[in-house]
Formats: C-alpha cells, sequence, structure tokens
C-alpha cells in the first residue's frame, strides 16, 4: 500500500514519455498571465462556460453562444470547451492556465505540465497537458486519503498552431484507502460558478485577444 501510495503521489518524471517535453512559462509570460488574472479577466468565460455545458447536459444547447460537449470514458468524465473566435487564442492559452491555478485552489498539486506534437494527415497537433493530484492529506471523519475529485486532467489542444478546445476531466482513485471521489459535476460548479464580468473586465478581452 505504501508502495502505491508513493507511485501516485510522486512528481511526474517528463523523460517516462520521450515524445513529450516540460512546459514552463517564460518570465516575461507570467508576468503578462499574472496581470491577465489580476484583472480578472477569466471572468468574461467562466460563467458562460458553466452555462454551456449545462444547457448541453439538459439537451438544450443551441447555436448561439460557446460550445461544450459532455466526455464520457470509461473511469473518466469531463467536457470539452470548445475554443470560440471571439476569446483569441492569447485569452484560451490564459484561460487554460488559470483554470489550473483554480484546481489547485481546491487542494491539488500540479503533478506535471507537458507539450508533445504529432503530425498527421498534413496536419500538426500540440497538446499541452496539465496532471493535477490532490495533496495526500488525511479525511479527519474516516481517516482515509481524502482525494477530492480524483486525478484531474486539464488538455488544450490545437490544430496547426490554432486552439481546437480545453479538454477538462477527472477520473477517480478506486482502492479503499482513498476517500470516494466527489462528483464531476462538483468539480465544474467550483471552477466555473463565478458572477459575470463587468464593462470593464470585458474591455479587457481585446488587450489579450492575440497573443499570450
Amino acid at each position: 500500500m505504501f508502495n502505491f501510495l508513493q507511485k501516485l503521489f510522486r512528481p511526474h518524471q517528463a523523460k517516462a514519455q520521450a515524445p513529450w517535453r516540460a512546459v514552463k512559462l517564460t518570465p516575461a509570460q507570467a508576468r503578462r498571465h499574472a496581470r491577465w488574472v489580476e484583472e480578472r479577466v477569466f471572468l468574461n468565460w467562466l460563467q458562460p462556460y458553466f452555462k454551456a455545458y449545462h444547457l448541453r447536459k439538459g439537451g438544450a444547447a443551441g447555436r448561439r453562444g460557446l460550445r461544450v460537449e459532455l466526455l464520457h470514458e470509461q473511469g473518466r468524465q469531463g467536457a470539452l470547451l470548445f475554443f470560440d473566435s471571439s476569446i483569441g487564442p492569447g485569452n484560451f492559452r490564459h484561460f487554460f492556465e488559470h483554470l489550473g491555478e483554480r484546481v489547485q485552489g481546491l487542494g491539488y498539486h500540479r503533478a506535471c505540465a507537458d507539450r508533445g506534437t504529432r503530425r498527421r494527415a498534413g496536419h500538426t497537433e500540440t497538446l499541452l497537458k496539465q496532471l493535477f493530484k490532490p495533496n495526500p492529506t488525511d479525511c479527519p471523519k474516516t481517516g482515509h486519503c481524502n482525494q477530492r475529485f480524483g486525478l484531474v486532467t486539464i488538455d488544450l489542444v490545437a490544430m496547426d498552431g490554432t486552439p481546437l478546445f480545453i479538454r477538462l476531466s477527472s477520473n477517480a482513485v478506486l482502492d479503499d484507502c482513498f476517500t470516494p471521489a466527489r462528483s464531476f459535476e462538483d468539480l465544474l460548479k467550483n471552477l466555473l460558478d463565478a458572477p459575470p464580468p463587468d464593462a470593464t473586465t470585458e474591455a479587457r478581452i481585446r488587450e489579450y485577444h492575440d497573443t499570450f
């Protein structure tokens, strides 16, 4: 059991996956992103994506607004948050980074941030991946390790440099030493349920629209 916990919570070793390489923001990118967060530009899309998710789940999604698709795989639940030209590639990349920061605020640590590319059918697909693992803390009620929402993965997929979607997913660790994982619905509520932007925040979209 101890070896299992060590394996789960130890830092990810990027070299174990040769096609991938670790990604870290440059100092200039980090400063620009910190300003983007400080100015709360993310409020322009948290609530709209949250609304789009529930419309899609309820079967009432239309052609207006942001597009979200549900992800159901064996052992994993999630959602695809599709890129929209009104957001701009710069804001979309900031949004990807900020979603990871919001996950960390829920009691997680980022185990890896990797970049991978592959060419197929004359196109280049780029994938930015963040994997988050719950901090190893015990639940006071049960004494079991609190897995919160399970393992959380956030991917940004682009084709030929154009963003396609952000994939947000979670999967539970099925082991008796962990508490049951909370639902993906709860995770999404914690990440996206936020107040709408004001006029000043909306006006910031253009500043970050094209450049990360």
